[in-house]
């Protein structure tokens, strides 16, 4: 079977936006933590709450790059996709495309370390959450 990326439609609300109705560049860093959120929860099949709660693990950012193609405004659904490039470790390496109306406003790659919350120390990668993330690893172009 054929890797295919998370996807997740997200309204772009008031509140995304700055004075000139359109996303102010900061909050897709929010929409970016939203959507690793709703992939555990829906995609990987992991509760994040009790993830952190109960387990006392957390997967913050370690690294972002990001490209601003083209603006989003108020009242737009962007569709945000997420793959996994690379597994580490301890960390996951994953492309972040946003796009709406047909065309690409946001590319990121985005890294996130597998970490204890006692310590924030990055933890290896436990073999059932490995293979979790393999669903969604896109072999790197031939």
């Amino acid at each position: 079977m054929t890797p295919s990326p998370f996807e997740c439609d997200k309204l772009i609300r008031f509140h995304h936006c700055d004075p000139a109705g359109i996303v102010f560049y900061p909050q897709y860093f929010v929409l970016f933590n939203e959507l690793v959120e709703d992939w555990f929860n829906q995609g990987l099949g992991i509760d994040f709450a009790r993830f952190h709660v109960e387990d006392g693990m957390g997967v913050p950012m370690g690294s972002i790059t990001c490209r601003f193609s083209s603006p989003s405004k108020v009242g737009e659904t962007l569709r945000l996709s997420l793959s996994v490039n690379r597994i580490g470790r301890s960390s996951v390496e994953m492309n972040v495309t946003g796009i709406s109306g047909g065309a690409v406003r946001v590319q990121a790659t985005l890294t996130v370390v597998v970490a204890a919350l006692k310590d924030h120390r990055s933890v290896p990668i436990s073999a059932d959450l490995r293979s979790r993330l393999e669903r969604y690893l896109v072999p790197p172009p031939a």
